[in-house]
């Protein structure tokens, strides 16, 4: 079977396309000005029984990983429920297919079995709210620091050991002031003593390293730990080197931590933990708002979203921990996409209930980043360093059992959404430091559903005379770079998170050379694309076509001041019914940012011998100012109805969303008429090892007897990709000054 991931690129075309230009570099391998790397795909947010999750972590990280019965297998995985606390021992497996030696399948216990009777009630650390010990509880819930310290990073560690792709753990957190974000400090795990460590043959397993760093900051600064026994007794302070700490009025001084944890103090409580990472774990932490406008804007009196200049306090503390934000949310498969939703959050009695930002998804993605000229551009339009990330969120399928092809919730890690990741290994393995320094990069790509799989994205000044770069060599850098997966290092040139210095006048050639891998995804429906068939086009949903890429551009004007009216500012409600970018206040835009350049099968050429690779190349003519650049693609031409403008842009994904508060603002409109001669029931389950599904699936919503598009068939007709910028620092003109 044939799956769009990766093929084998055709030497002859590499060489065809550098003979074009002498680089001095031989494919893969970088010049000394950069460690040499490759684009791996993980996945950071994602859930087990050691939060809300349906699945122990050996079975979530099997399906992640694996690439043989889940051949979407990842090449890297961070494991990351949330923080607070929980009662099932999700050590444990479900059954003998997923036990290993040091972890075995134990009769009659599983994942969904407490803690108290696993390890007994004795063994649970800490205190209640009210300061009693857990472990007088017959059934207590123990803390996220104990479970992430002494029993989740244990397995990561062992399993990372037993099956060679690096797995280690982080935390969705939930968050002062705010709802939730992946975030992790990384030191201590997945030491290098651990290749070569001799593996037990039998239950148990002492790991080499530790997840200490990442449970204090949990006990510190996650809004769901109230314990006060500083560790059970390690003896944690929660101090942060120039900051109030014990003068603040919210410190606690039993639990030596602040104990703030909602609106604008909960704000600040979130910013003293990113600048205790950039105290003591300043290459090792992230910190990364996740499904940033599911929970509405910033509630004052609450904890909710998170408003522009929320996010610039945080890359202010912390510019090299707090680098993006997933817009692209997980839970794709969910009856309102992401769970985005109108009218989705109650702020209380005095402010009642508001939408989610947006109102919705929009083509899969947050409205932050999918509206040009909105949050993600006014960050960009600083010159921040501010990244774009996508994430699972699994939890589980909904209404389907764990191992159905078919979801109503989510994709697994990796099955639908991934983020592409330049990680820098050189002639070492993938070690957590060198993927989380991929992350920070902002050299990266996300895309769902197999659309592509290679992003290569250059941008090279050019000057008359001696310093005349031609269209084609820049396209043979872009091209060597997307066939052997890796970027460019030459003078002159930059790709994704990069900073490119040119002087006035400067030409800048920018070329993009994206794969469309061929043959079928990952998807279990074979019938054709509803939404296509609005627009008379046959395609099948598992083998998707790239339609066209954009090219966004907007100015650099510089750092926006706190204090200053352009700093902050919400997002207003009720976009569905009124998407008026006049409506949004400055602090959130950014006017400039607009759709530079599109290409499609008219317009972009094909690599010779090998036309999943389309290259395409253009000109920035005598640059006057700071600026950026950056992608995005769909399988979805301009003019979709209730799917895509006439411009190209995503439309609201209210109108494919079954819940009662998305069709209260619009309709379900997409029919899905396919009958097909293989559509099980919804009741049994089917897996990737059986055909593929050939008709309109029986989970989908009805409306007046007829089959709409919903739930993940919607998700696998509407596909994205969005590339990281490349900023142009023009001399004499604005100072991109939070880019290398």
């Amino acid at each position: 079977m044939m799956f769009k991931t990766k093929m084998t690129p055709v030497a002859s075309a590499v060489a065809m396309a550098l003979s074009a230009v002498a680089i001095g570099m031989a494919p893969g391998v970088a010049s000394a000005g950069k460690t040499a790397g490759t684009y791996m795909s993980g996945d950071f947010h994602n859930h087990s029984t050691c939060s809300d999750g349906s699945t122990s972590m050996q079975t979530k990280i099997k399906k992640s990983t694996d690439k043989v019965e889940t051949p979407w297998g990842l090449d890297w995985f961070v494991q990351a429920g949330h923080g607070g606390n929980g009662n099932r021992n999700c050590t444990l497996v479900e059954d003998e297919t997923v036990a290993t030696p040091a972890y075995p399948f134990i009769e009659g216990k599983g994942p969904n079995t407490t803690w108290a009777d696993t390890i007994g009630a004795a063994a649970v650390k800490g205190n209640a709210a009210n300061g009693t010990p857990l472990n007088a509880q017959a059934n207590p819930r123990m803390w996220r620091w104990q479970s992430v310290q002494e029993f989740q990073y244990p397995v990561a560690e062992y399993l990372t050991a037993l099956k060679g792709v690096p797995t280690f753990l982080g935390v969705e957190s939930v968050v002062s002031g705010h709802e939730h974000t992946s975030m992790g400090v990384i030191t201590g795990q997945l030491p290098t003593a651990l290749d070569n460590v001799a593996l037990p043959s039998g239950p148990g397993y002492t790991p080499l390293g530790n997840a200490n760093a990442l449970s204090q900051w949990t006990y510190c600064f996650d809004r769901g730990d109230t314990d006060n026994s500083r560790g059970g007794g390690q003896g944690w302070e929660c101090s942060v080197p120039g900051s109030m700490n014990a003068a603040d009025p919210n410190w606690n001084a039993t639990a030596a931590k602040l104990t703030n944890n909602s609106g604008l103090n909960g704000h600040l409580k979130t910013v003293e933990g990113i600048k205790w990472m950039a105290a003591y774990h300043p290459n090792a932490s992230y910190y990364v708002p996740a499904h940033l406008e599911r929970a509405g804007p910033f509630n004052p009196n609450g904890s909710n979203g998170f408003n522009v200049e929320h996010l610039r306090n945080m890359n202010n503390a912390g510019p090299m921990i707090a680098f993006g934000f997933e817009s692209q949310p997980g839970h794709g498969a969910s009856s309102d996409r992401g769970e985005y939703r109108p009218n989705r959050n109650n702020f209380g009695s005095a402010l009642g209930r508001r939408d989610s930002v947006g109102g919705t998804t929009w083509g899969g993605t947050g409205v932050y980043a999918a509206q040009i000229g909105g949050v993600w551009d006014a960050l960009l339009g600083e010159g921040r360093n501010w990244w774009f990330f996508a994430s699972s969120d699994w939890h589980n399928r909904g209404d389907f059992g764990t191992h159905d092809v078919r979801t109503t919730q989510d994709y697994w890690p990796g099955e639908y959404q991934r983020d592409y990741v330049m990680v820098r290994t050189g002639a070492d393995k993938m070690r957590p430091q060198t993927i989380v320094d991929g992350l920070r990069s902002g050299n990266s790509f996300a895309a769902s559903g197999q659309l592509v799989d290679r992003v290569a994205f250059v941008a090279c000044a050019s000057y008359k005379g001696f310093g005349f770069r031609s269209d084609a060599a820049v396209e043979a850098l872009a091209t060597n770079a997307a066939m052997t997966n890796t970027d460019t290092d030459v003078a002159g040139c930059a790709t994704m998170g990069e900073k490119l210095k040119v002087r006035p006048g400067a030409e800048i050639v920018v070329a993009i050379v994206v794969r469309d891998p061929s043959g079928i995804n990952f998807s279990p429906y074979s019938f054709a694309n509803p939404s296509l068939a609005q627009v008379g086009i046959n395609q099948p949903l598992n083998a998707p076509v790239l339609d066209h890429v954009d090219v966004i551009r907007g100015m650099v004007t510089g750092y926006k001041q706190p204090g200053n009216p352009d700093y902050a500012g919400e997002w207003p409600d009720k976009w569905i019914q009124n998407p008026d970018m006049a409506r949004v206040p400055a602090a959130a835009k950014n006017m400039t940012a607009a759709l530079y350049k599109t290409f499609n099968e008219s317009t972009w050429a094909t690599v010779s011998g090998n036309p999943e690779y389309k290259t395409m190349v253009f000109r920035i003519p005598a640059v006057s100012a700071s600026q950026y650049i950056r992608l995005r693609g769909t399988n979805l031409p301009a003019g979709v109805p209730f799917e895509t403008d006439a411009s190209g842009n995503p439309l609201a994904d209210v109108y494919t969303n079954d819940s009662a508060d998305n069709r209260a603002v619009a309709p379900m409109t997409i029919p899905c008429t396919v009958t097909g001669s293989n559509v099980p029931a919804n009741g049994v389950t089917y897996t990737a090892s059986q055909p593929k599904i050939d008709g309109c699936p029986n989970h989908l919503a009805v409306v007046d007897g007829q089959k709409m598009l919903s739930y993940d068939v919607a998700g696998w007709a509407d596909l994205w990709f969005y590339s990281n910028p490349i900023f142009i620092e023009v001399a004499r003109s604005t100072t991109v000054a939070g880019v290398k």
